[in-house]
C-alpha cells in the first residue's frame, strides 16, 4: 500500500500560533485549509485583544437592575431630581428634563477627577 504523509503544520511566529491540517489528500490542500485556519485564529486574537482595550477603556460595567440607577427624578408631590453617584441636587426637574443636565455633569468630572488624584 503506497500512503503519503501530507499533513501541514503552520507556526505564525509574532503570535506563536500554531495550526495544522491533515485531512486533504494533498499536501497544497492541506496547507490552503491551514492557512485559513490561521487567518481566522489570528483574526479572532485580534478581536480578543480589541475587545479588552475597549472594556478597560470603558471601565467597570454595571448591571442594568432596579436600584442601579444614576438619577432619581421625583415629579410628585414635591419636584427633585438627585444624582446618586455625586449626591447632587437639583428642584427644576422640567429643566433637567429638557436636557440641562451640566451641572451633574460638571459635579461627575469633578468628583471622578478627586478620587482619581488622592
Amino acid at each position: 500500500m503506497n500512503k503519503t504523509d501530507s499533513a501541514v503544520r503552520i507556526t505564525h511566529i509574532p503570535t506563536n500560533t500554531v495550526v495544522q491540517c491533515q485531512n486533504e489528500r494533498s499536501q497544497t490542500q492541506n496547507k490552503a485549509v491551514a492557512m485559513q485556519l490561521l487567518k481566522s485564529k489570528l483574526i479572532e486574537l485580534e478581536e480578543r485583544k480589541r475587545s479588552e482595550e475597549l472594556a478597560k477603556a470603558r471601565g467597570e460595567v454595571k448591571d442594568v437592575a432596579w436600584g442601579s440607577q444614576i438619577r432619581s427624578y421625583v415629579l410628585h408631590p414635591y419636584t427633585m431630581v438627585k444624582d446618586h453617584r455625586t449626591e447632587h441636587e437639583v428642584g427644576d426637574v422640567n429643566r433637567v428634563l429638557d436636557g440641562d443636565i451640566d451641572s451633574f455633569v460638571r459635579d461627575y468630572l469633578e468628583k471622578t477627577a478627586a478620587s482619581s488624584a488622592s
